[in-house]
């Protein structure tokens, strides 16, 4: 039967209660940790023998087609703030990029690293991809596991590791004083002081097939819902689905919000209709390194005292 998987941002401050979220946390069948919720979202719309591929390839793929290279990262702006013995990146320390600053960091970077048979590569969302001549084994923690820690403990590990590693530390003294960087201060915005790179795997030559719809702001599950005829785009980016198909959305708003209520409004309050009706099997409801499982009976559970979604989360 057919699951719809949820994956939302906590947020930082002063969060705002969410009354259908906490009846729906308040009756879940249960929760479970997970360390990669894209692995388990995907695994809701893939076949079982579906690999999974790496996040920056999907998403270099559906933004440009087929490449060349061997593998392809993520290259997330970050700001860092250096403290008395680490670096840690803060809570609002993933920066989002305008197109023209996207696409000047990518042309002068493949200037300096014109030989290095690595490349940049600027999405048409202005984000930004490393493309490597080199199938690079590698373990590496999306920028959003990261905010809020020092980044040590988070930096590229495996066979590849000290390649990747020399790379963002060289891109790091190739960001200070940037041109770009002057403009951003100028204008007020925090300067890019690295690039993390994450969600490494094998170029491709196509996506994977999937049974079910994707909806929402991540760049690996917007490869997927870019596919036509069943994921057909409708204004805000978010698209058509059918009740009873197995189904992601990634939300970037937070519960409790103006933009929350019209995703819950829009999509969460039909997905409970379609489980109470039995249209589906499973809701999962994700967010930080959990997630919350509710079944087609959930109204008939025993009622367990209603809370702030964040503290399900905490």
């Amino acid at each position: 039967m057919s699951t719809h998987f949820y994956r939302f941002a906590l947020g930082a401050h002063h969060p705002q209660r969410s009354r259908l979220l906490e009846g729906l946390l308040a009756r879940a069948d249960g929760c479970s940790a997970v360390m990669d919720w894209r692995r388990d979202a995907f695994g809701a719309i893939a076949p079982k023998s579906t690999c999974m591929p790496g996040v920056g390839a999907a998403a270099l793929y559906a933004d440009r087609g087929a490449v060349d290279d061997a593998s392809v990262f993520m290259a997330t702006p970050v700001h860092y703030v250096a403290e008395m013995n680490n670096v840690r990146l803060p809570q609002d320390g993933i920066l989002s990029l305008l197109p023209a600053e996207a696409a000047a960091l990518a042309v002068d970077f493949n200037r300096v690293w014109n030989d290095a048979g690595i490349r940049m590569l600027a999405g048409r969302d202005a984000g930004l991809f490393c493309a490597i001549d080199a199938a690079l084994d590698a373990m590496t923690r999306d920028p959003e596991d990261v905010l809020d820690r020092h980044i040590e403990s988070y930096l590229p590990s495996g066979a590849a590791a000290p390649r990747l590693r020399q790379l963002m530390s060289e891109v790091e003294m190739w960001l200070f004083e940037h041109a770009v960087n002057r403009t951003r201060l100028s204008a007020g915005a925090a300067a890019v002081n690295g690039l993390w790179l994450w969600g490494g795997g094998p170029a491709l030559r196509s996506l994977p097939a999937v049974d079910g719809w994707a909806v929402g702001e991540d760049p690996f599950f917007r490869a997927f819902a870019a596919q036509p005829e069943r994921f057909r785009a409708q204004g805000s980016g978010w698209t058509a689905r059918a009740p009873s198909s197995s189904g992601v959305a990634v939300i970037a708003a937070v519960p409790g919000t103006d933009a929350w209520r019209d995703v819950e409004s829009r999509w969460l309050e039909r997905s409970v209709a379609d489980l109470t009706s039995g249209r589906i099997a499973r809701l999962d409801l994700s967010a930080g390194n959990r997630v919350f499982s509710v079944g087609p009976r959930w109204k008939w559970r025993l009622w367990r005292r209603r809370r702030p979604w964040w503290e399900s989360f905490a």
